[in-house]
């Protein structure tokens, strides 16, 4: 509660409630005083109407464009958007709306999107001298592994290290559907190594649909799901299982489903799980720090910072029947349509 109380928008909250309960308790005043001089029914609607105006004053002229300015601030801050921000913090006051004009400005000022660039650059020369030693490490296990005549390691450190170069040193955020499905791959590839007979993976597209594997997704799209289904699905079922990944579109969407035939998830954490993916980026981006599900909900959340809260995943699921993932993205095969999707 002290913590709540340092904030201005704490104070304004109990200000409208006290204000409101002084409002009621004039219009009791009031009332009680009609009812000595008898005017009963008039007394009565005069201290409705009052209250009614009061109430209604209140709501709309101050909680609700306060309550939405601070939602625009939230969004803005977490990354989200800054639709809308400039409109809305000038109802809160004259310094707000320049401090808003000011942060606009910095987000579309040429200087700080080559920092930014330059900075993203370097970070990326970086993060690469850790995997170099990493892909060392690997090819000295294979060279050993090929020396003792194990064929198992040799293909299990080669499909490691394809894995790792496609995770770590890729920096693009945008990957195509065909790079990400040989990544997939890969992944599978390691896991057969564990599950060996018990998963099996099938990839399924119609022939005239094959220009999908061209089309643009963020990178790390598929592979989290695929996980999340040998993990929560299929290893803990009793024999055999498989995961299907089928590709289709429509005039203006790639939709991506990703099914598997494993124990399937109650309804209510079901709901729940489709409750946080629907969730508002900040909102769900605070929520997958203190809950389960947190691959799911990052690829999610990736997805509407990239294209919009209209995309985005859905899930399906029947216990003891199995699971399926509903991947929903713009059908984009060029990167001048992902900037043309984001003006």
């Amino acid at each position: 509660m002290k913590e709540r109380w340092r904030y201005l928008s704490s104070r304004i909250y109990v200000l409208c409630v006290v204000l409101l309960a002084f409002l009621a308790l004039i219009c009791a005043l009031l009332s009680i005083q009609a009812v000595r001089i008898g005017r009963y029914g008039a007394g009565a609607l005069c201290c409705l109407a009052v209250e009614a105006a009061g109430i209604l004053f209140f709501y709309f002229g101050v909680l609700k464009p306060y309550r939405k300015a601070e939602r625009y601030l939230r969004l803005f801050f977490a990354g989200y958007t800054s639709a809308g921000l400039k409109e809305e913090a000038r109802l809160l006051s004259p310094g707000t709306e320049g401090l808003a004009q000011v942060l606009i400005g910095l987000m579309e000022s040429d200087q700080l999107l080559n920092a930014n660039k330059r900075q993203a650059q370097y970070l990326a020369l970086q993060n690469q001298i850790n995997p170099h030693f990493l892909y060392n490490t690997l090819d000295s296990i294979r060279s050993e592994a090929l020396l003792e005549g194990n064929s198992t390691v040799v293909e299990m450190t080669e499909a490691l290290a394809t894995f790792f170069r496609y995770t770590i040193s890729k920096v693009e955020n945008m990957v195509t559907l065909e790079e990400e499905l040989e990544n997939t791959k890969v992944y599978f590839l390691i896991q057969k190594y564990r599950f060996e007979d018990r998963v099996n993976l099938e990839i399924q597209y119609d022939k005239e649909d094959e220009f999908l594997l061209h089309c643009l997704l963020p990178k790390l799209t598929l592979q989290p799901v695929v996980e999340n289904s040998i993990i929560h699905g299929i290893e803990r079922k009793v024999g055999s299982g498989t995961i299907r990944i089928v590709l289709r579109c429509t005039e203006k969407r790639l939709l991506i489903e990703i099914s598997d035939d494993g124990v399937g998830m109650p309804p209510d954490v079901l709901e729940r799980l489709n409750s946080q993916l629907n969730q508002p980026v900040f909102d769900s981006i605070s929520l997958s720090k203190n809950k389960g599900g947190i691959a799911i909900l990052n690829v999610n959340n990736r997805i509407h910072l990239i294209f919009g809260e209209e995309y985005g995943m859905t899930v399906y699921s029947t216990p003891g029947v199995g699971t399926d993932t509903v991947i929903d993205l713009p059908l984009i095969t060029s990167e001048r349509q992902l900037k043309n999707l984001r003006r």
